[in-house]
């Protein structure tokens, strides 16, 4: 399979990175990856980002802007470890409750064991599901939100109907993930970057470049911000629109259920 970046009409079901694999097979495969790199989440996307990636979490937090009030609750999905979870809580003055959904066992004990040394036990649960198939009712949530998550998801377009239809008339959708780089100097030495450091050091740091190999692929692959804006008015959403950070190593999207 070729580099190129799918587009709006579909691909990631089927890419494994760069390599092509069945149907219903990328998710045990993305399962692999996220088994062996739980403990090192943080550093893996220190590592993706350039610790960039906690200026961004801390953005998209901040366009959020949780009520300081109580009833208030949000799903966090592909967020095992409570990274955006935990920010949420916070910012609401431990107002809100987050629901962390992952479907990666070994993701949702890191979170499990911070929350408790956080004392935010009592404002978070975790859950382990799959993001194509919500145990939710409808109409839910007051927000969803999802941090380097969605490209692992093989069928994107099913998660993002099952955002719409958990969230309350009124909610919203923000989506945080590795995008297009629209700086032409820049998209040069990020992949540069990407491609040939970042797999070495991950060999070097945990013993396995091969799962670093598979997410640089995975956001090499991963629709550009206009071809996922469509994906998310597609899903329902309406009054969809999107920023750049660092010239668009990353972009976060917004989509309002109205």
């Amino acid at each position: 399979m070729s580099g190129e970046r799918t587009t709006a009409a579909g691909g990631m079901e089927t890419s494994y990175g760069f390599k092509r694999v069945g149907a219903g097979d990328k998710q045990s495969l993305v399962n692999d990856v996220f088994h062996k790199v739980a403990n090192r989440y943080d550093l893996m996307n220190d590592l993706m980002s350039g610790g960039l990636h906690r200026l961004w979490k801390d953005a998209m937090v901040t366009w959020l802007n949780p009520p300081k009030r109580p009833g208030w609750k949000v799903l966090d999905v592909a967020g095992g470890t409570g990274d955006i979870a935990f920010r949420i809580i916070e910012a609401s003055d431990r107002q809100a409750h987050a629901t962390v959904l992952d479907i990666n066992g070994s993701m949702l004990d890191v979170g499990r064991d911070r929350a408790e040394k956080k004392g935010l036990s009592e404002n978070a649960d975790f859950v382990e599901a799959n993001a194509e198939e919500l145990p939710f009712a409808d109409n839910s949530f007051d927000a969803y939100t999802i941090a380097f998550g969605i490209r692992n998801v093989p069928r994107i377009d099913v998660a993002l109907s099952e955002a719409f239809r958990v969230l309350k008339r009124g909610g919203r959708l923000l989506c945080l993930e590795f995008s297009e780089v629209e700086m032409p100097l820049l998209d040069k030495a990020y992949e540069a970057w990407s491609f040939n450091a970042i797999p070495k050091i991950g060999q070097a740091v945990t013993g396995d470049g091969e799962p670093y190999s598979y997410l640089v692929e995975s956001i090499r692959k991963f629709p550009n911000q206009a071809n996922f804006a469509s994906m998310i008015t597609r899903a329902g959403f309406d009054r969809v629109s999107f920023r750049n950070y660092s010239g668009g190593i990353a972009a976060l999207h917004s989509g309002w259920k109205l």
